[in-house]
């Protein structure tokens, strides 16, 4: 499965979460060390919520970018 991402700096550090996987989180020092902590962070959160017996949410967020001239 493939789910988006939002990874947001914050004043000091790097945060991210899952749109689509309400509480899972990460952070870390760099972008690079939060796209891989966020990814085990979701492994985690599918593996408890699969040991639970929840469903697994499809992935459905969109990710785009819009330019804007100001």
């Amino acid at each position: 499965m493939r789910y988006a991402i939002v990874i947001e700096k914050t004043e000091n550090n790097y945060s991210a979460y899952v749109p689509d996987l309400p509480g899972c989180v990460a952070t870390g020092k760099t972008p690079q060390e939060t796209e891989r902590l966020i990814q085990e962070a979701i492994a985690f959160h599918l593996q408890g919520m699969k040991e639970d017996g929840l469903p697994i949410p499809d992935p459905s967020s969109q990710v785009e970018y819009i330019e804007v001239s100001v």
